[in-house]
């Protein structure tokens, strides 16, 4: 029996050693889990169709910021991108032809260690820093209220936490999540919440919204499920409207035919 008893502890402060180092690796290494960057070289060509430029933009730390800006000749305003967390310009600048097409200029911005900005992410000031400081640069050539404010997937609380503390005139959110903390509760409900950095909770940013809001959302989305755009909706009755697309996942949903018809609707009553 005492045997038993010592094996039965052995077994405990192991099972509780073992958590606190995954709990430790979680806290340390979050960036790995949430950040998947594509690194490119500066020299990197890229093959978009239509007129666009490089743009760079210096950080108070001394790192480089950079974008791609799709234009038109007579734009009816800026769409500014704020893309997923995975990839890069690269693959996120090919969806900018259908928002051109609507005569909108876009903007799509690479977060630090993305494409050809410089640094890593650390913390979310910094990102909302740099996110600040490239949009105070934007709203000097177009107006804030001909800026369009547009976040995919973990763009998403990034573009609400910008459209709060600024005045644009519309923000678009494609798959948001109701904030980082419910994601996570989702995905590793055996790990205590105040582990996450990265809180990006976009159901707090959306009560200092004073613009319109729309929110798209595929039903067969396994990365997010819709019911956290719901929550949003069900939160801002008369703040948010929530399109809900049948079929579609989380990826491709600029492709998705109601997406554009919807998405043609409004632009043309926000304008």
């Amino acid at each position: 029996m005492q045997t038993l008893k010592k094996w039965f502890v052995r077994l405990l402060k192991f099972i509780v050693a073992a958590y606190v180092v995954i709990c430790a690796l979680l806290y340390f290494f979050q960036e790995k889990l949430i950040f998947l960057p594509q690194h490119l070289d500066k020299d990197y060509s890229f093959e978009f169709s239509g007129k666009y430029e490089e743009m760079i933009f210096d950080t108070s730390d001394g790192k480089e910021l950079h974008g791609v800006l799709f234009s038109v000749k007579e734009p009816l305003g800026l769409i500014f991108i704020l893309h997923g967390n995975a990839g890069s310009i690269a693959g996120w600048g090919k969806s900018a032809e259908v928002y051109t097409t609507a005569n909108y200029d876009v903007f799509v911005l690479d977060y630090r260690g993305y494409g050809k900005s410089e640094g890593k992410i650390t913390g979310t000031e910094q990102l909302f820093n740099d996110n600040q400081l490239v949009y105070d640069e934007l709203k000097n050539k177009y107006g804030e209220e001909h800026i369009i404010v547009l976040g995919y997937s973990l763009g998403t609380g990034l573009a609400a936490q910008l459209a709060s503390n600024n005045d644009p005139g519309l923000l678009v959110l494609q798959a948001p999540y109701y904030n980082m903390t419910a994601m996570m509760k989702e995905r590793f409900p055996f790990v205590p919440t105040f582990l996450l950095k990265y809180k990006l909770a976009t159901n707090e940013y959306l009560k200092e919204c004073d613009i319109p809001v729309v929110i798209f959302h595929g039903k067969e989305d396994q990365v997010i499920d819709h019911s956290m755009s719901q929550a949003l909706k069900n939160e801002f009755k008369d703040k948010v409207e929530l399109i809900l697309l049948e079929g579609q996942g989380h990826n491709g949903m600029t492709d998705n035919f109601t997406y554009l018809i919807e998405l043609g609707k409004i632009l043309q009553s926000y304008r």
